[in-house]
C-alpha cells in the first residue's frame, strides 16, 4: 500500500502487551490484547476492555503525546463533529518514547479491491473535507519535503543513488520544490494516506475511515493523489483508475504538481528501500505520468 508516514522499523521496538501494562499502570484500566490489526501495520493491536467493548490501541515511536493531540485527534473532533465516519480517540497517553492512542474500532472490514461505487463514496467524503479547518492555524499544515527529508520517509538520496530515471525524478521534484511553499496550502482537512486499504466496508457501503495518524491542514485534493497511488499497487475493477484520472485531469495545477511529486517521493523511496527491485521501476512508471 501507499507508505505510511511513520517508520514501522522503530515500531517494532514495542509490544502492544507491554504497552497494555504500561497503561494499567498508569491509567488503572485494564485492556486485554487480542491480536495485531491486519494489513501489516505493527504499530496497531486490536484490544478489549473489561467491560467486552473493542477498540484498536495505536503507538507511534518517538513521538510527544502533544503533537498527535494538536494534529490528528484534533482532526478527528472536527470531522466527527461534521458526521464524517471517522474513529473518537478513547485514550491518550504517553508512554516513554512512545505516545500510545486507544481509538474506536468503527465497523466494517478493510476495503481490498475499489468498485465504482466505493469511488463515488470515498470521492464524497473527500468533498466533506472541504473548509472544515478554517480558522484552525494551531493545527499543523502538511510540509510537502520536496528539497529535504521526511522523519522516515519521503528520502531524497535513496533515489540519487538508484539508478538514472530516479536520479532524473528526484532533479524533477526538487526543481519543483524551488518554486513552491514547503507546506502545502489551504484549510481543508488531509488524510496523508487516504488509499482504499483505509477505507472500512459494512453491508456493501463504506462505512468508515481509519489511520488518520498523519492528519494534518491542507489542501483536500492532495488525498484524490493519494488514492490514486494507492489504486496502483493492486488490481482494481474496470475503469476505477481511469476515472480518478480524469478527476485528477481537473484539479488546478499547482496543487496536482505538487502532490503528484510528494507522492511520487514518498512511495518512489519506499519501493526502493523495501520492496522488490523489479516493483521500483512501476512505481517511477507512474511518477513520471504526470512529472
Amino acid at each position: 500500500m501507499t507508505a505510511s508516514p511513520q517508520d514501522w522499523t522503530r515500531a517494532r521496538r514495542l509490544d502492544a502487551d507491554g504497552l497494555t501494562e504500561e497503561l494499567h499502570a498508569r491509567t488503572g484500566l485494564r485492556l486485554t490484547v487480542e491480536g495485531p490489526c491486519p494489513g501489516g501495520e505493527v504499530g496497531a493491536a486490536y484490544v478489549r476492555w473489561p467491560d467486552g467493548r473493542r477498540s484498536v490501541l495505536k503507538w507511534r515511536p518517538d513521538t510527544r503525546i502533544e503533537e498527535l493531540r494538536a494534529g490528528p485527534v484534533a482532526v478527528c473532533e472536527v470531522l466527527r463533529a461534521h458526521g464524517y465516519p471517522c474513529p473518537s480517540t478513547e485514550l491518550a497517553v504517553q508512554v516513554g518514547h512512545a505516545a500510545v492512542l486507544v481509538q474506536e474500532l468503527l465497523p466494517g472490514t478493510p476495503v481490498a479491491r475499489l468498485d465504482h461505487d466505493g469511488l463515488d463514496r470515498a470521492l464524497a467524503l473527500n468533498e466533506a473535507q472541504s473548509g472544515l479547518l478554517t480558522g484552525r492555524a494551531d493545527i499543523p499544515s502538511m510540509p510537502l519535503y520536496l528539497l529535504d527529508d521526511g522523519p522516515g520517509y519521503c528520502l531524497h538520496e535513496p533515489l540519487r543513488r538508484h539508478g538514472r530515471r530516479s536520479r532524473d525524478l528526484e532533479r524533477r521534484i526538487a526543481a519543483l520544490g524551488a518554486s513552491r511553499p514547503r507546506r502545502l496550502p489551504g484549510h481543508d482537512v488531509v488524510h496523508h494516506d487516504f488509499h482504499h486499504g483505509n477505507l472500512l466496508r459494512s453491508g456493501g457501503a463504506v462505512s468508515g475511515v481509519i489511520d488518520w495518524d498523519g492528519a494534518c491542514r491542507g489542501d483536500r485534493r492532495f488525498d484524490l493523489v493519494t488514492l490514486r497511488f494507492g489504486l496502483h499497487a493492486t488490481e482494481q475493477a474496470p475503469g476505477v483508475a481511469d476515472r480518478l484520472d480524469g478527476v485528477l485531469d481537473g484539479l488546478p495545477g499547482d496543487v496536482l504538481r505538487v502532490s503528484w511529486a510528494h507522492m511520487s517521493l514518498r512511495m518512489v523511496d519506499w519501493a526502493i528501500r523495501h520492496f522488490a527491485p523489479e516493483d521500483v521501476g512501476r512505481w517511477i512508471d507512474l511518477a513520471e505520468q504526470r512529472l
